[in-house]
């Protein structure tokens, strides 16, 4: 996996995305469970001790990758952290397991900084109570099938769509986060494209 950098483009120019004003469901404060997170761009990867989670917005070429699960929602892929996993690791294990893909870079973008009222973490080599779910985005390649381990969500369907299928994907099961997380990420690659 190539990373062009550890640094994220939102906290170096924000106004140029026009992020808040313009994705207020990303950056609203979002509560899963016992979870309260709040979605914040980034100028650094978080602490390395303090990242629990990983999720990645893939592309290839003008066409973004979504996943259907087997319940039949769309879902971006990422999961857990192994014990001793680097994030890395962890987001090229997991779009084996739920895409059949290969990261080919990666570029941070943010992190839902969270915080837990759980007695205990998740499981027991995740930090607790306060934790990161850092998001990236890279290329991808399909290089096989899902593997669907079991335990895992299990994923039915890999599509490669246009960013405004892959968001009114997301929309049409109330999930307007990650929409308008799809939506921030190509407006960034065209930013980026533009410079």
């Amino acid at each position: 996996m190539k990373s062009t950098g550890e640094k994220s483009i939102l906290k170096d120019d924000p106004d140029k995305i026009g992020m808040q004003s313009n994705f207020p469901n990303l950056f609203a404060d979002t509560t899963w469970g016992t979870v309260t997170c709040t979605f914040e761009p980034l100028n650094e990867i978080p602490p390395l001790d303090l990242i629990s989670n990983v999720n990645l917005v893939p592309f290839k070429g003008d066409r973004w990758l979504v996943l259907r699960l087997q319940t039949g929602e769309w879902e971006v892929p990422g999961g857990t952290l192994e014990p001793g996993e680097s994030y890395s690791d962890a987001i090229s294990r997991e779009l084996i397991e739920e895409a059949g893909a290969r990261l080919i870079t990666f570029e941070p973008l943010g992190a839902w900084h969270c915080f837990s009222t759980a007695s205990k973490p998740y499981r027991p080599h995740l930090p607790h109570p306060e934790f990161y779910r850092l998001v990236g985005y890279g290329a991808v390649e399909i290089i096989g099938n899902p593997e669907n381990p079991e335990g895992g969500e299990q994923v039915v369907s890999v599509e490669f769509v246009t960013i405004e299928e892959a968001a009114q994907r997301f929309r049409s099961i109330n999930r307007f986060e990650l929409a308008e997380l799809y939506q921030l990420t190509a407006r960034i690659r065209e930013s980026k494209n533009d410079g």
